[in-house]
């Protein structure tokens, strides 16, 4: 399946009653930032158990990020990013990358009150975009209706965890050979993200080091990296085996003295469990990660949009 820069034309304009779903424009973004912040709180409102701090919204410089990341998507990726409209009103987007045989569902939103009869034709259209790929990766909610339509597509659901909290320092082990990330380093970590993930990440590095601080092993025998978020934490990981990634994973949770969070743990993935409970963190479940054609990878955690 190969998707050109006329995939688009088998929906482009197609209309469903008062539903018309199209390609995303430049205008679209900032509508679809917005769109997905709703739909996302409503979600996390959803998901509040007692006891659990009552969610927000997304700060401004998220939202900013978002926006910025999607500008980029939509240059590079404009066949595999829509949005439906309802009577001349924008109510869901979706945003999907190609990169090499891997395609990823990077955002997919409809805003609360409007999803009957939406969702489907909008996944279906980025979908367009993933002709030709061998694999397919996407972040998916507890939302049972996302959950229904991410199986409908094929997609194999492993259930993620998330810790938080704050790092026992003292139980930290040496971090002996994690340094600082450089341009040099960028052709090994797009081999290492084909070796784990069966696909690189090409620009998609550039992205996550404008979002995070990219620290990296590069010994003889091993080689791996993580994508520490502003307050601590990871934003994404990956590594040759499960010593290098612990060892990225202390570095990453180290970095800050307050809360962390270390999302999308994936049962593929236990020494990041075990590196999480010997810091001192807390677990729970959270949302899924779809793959197609692929087993979860490992080691490695995975990106909430890039993957």
């Amino acid at each position: 399946m190969a998707a050109g820069s006329g995939g688009h034309r088998d929906i482009g304009g197609a209309q469903v009653g008062d539903l018309v779903v199209r390609p995303m424009r430049p205008e679209d973004v900032e509508t679809a930032e917005q769109i997905s912040a709703e739909a996302f709180l409503q979600v996390d409102l959803a998901a509040r158990r007692p006891g659990d701090p009552e969610p927000s919204r997304r700060p401004a410089t998220r939202s900013q990020r978002w926006i910025d990341r999607t500008r980029t998507l939509l240059d590079t990726d404009g066949p595999g990013c829509w949005v439906a409209d309802v009577d001349g009103r924008t109510v869901g987007m979706v945003t999907s990358l190609r990169r090499e045989t891997l395609w990823v569902l990077a955002t997919f939103a409809v805003l609360p009150g409007h999803q009957g009869g939406i969702g489907r034709p909008l996944l279906d259209a980025a979908l367009l975009h993933s002709r030709g790929c061998l694999r397919g990766m996407l972040s998916s909610s507890s939302d049972p209706r996302a959950v229904r339509r991410y199986l409908a597509a094929g997609f194999d659901l492993h259930p993620q965890m998330v810790m938080t909290g704050r790092v026992d320092r003292a139980a930290a082990p040496s971090l002996r050979g994690v340094r600082e990330a450089t341009p040099g380093d960028l052709d090994e970590l797009d081999s290492l993200d084909r070796r784990v993930r069966g696909a690189g990440r090409g620009d998609d590095h550039l992205l996550l080091a404008q979002t995070g601080r990219p620290l990296v092993v590069t010994d003889r025998a091993s080689s791996g990296y993580v994508y520490v978020g502003d307050t601590g934490g990871v934003l994404a990981l990956a590594a040759t085996d499960r010593r290098t990634a612990s060892r990225l994973l202390w570095a990453a949770i180290t970095h800050s003295d307050g809360e962390v969070e270390v999302p999308h743990v994936t049962g593929a993935n236990q020494w990041a469990l075990r590196v999480g409970l010997d810091a001192g963190l807390t677990v729970r479940t959270e949302g899924y990660l779809g793959v197609r054609g692929m087993k979860p990878p490992a080691p490695y955690l995975h990106h909430g949009a890039l993957l």
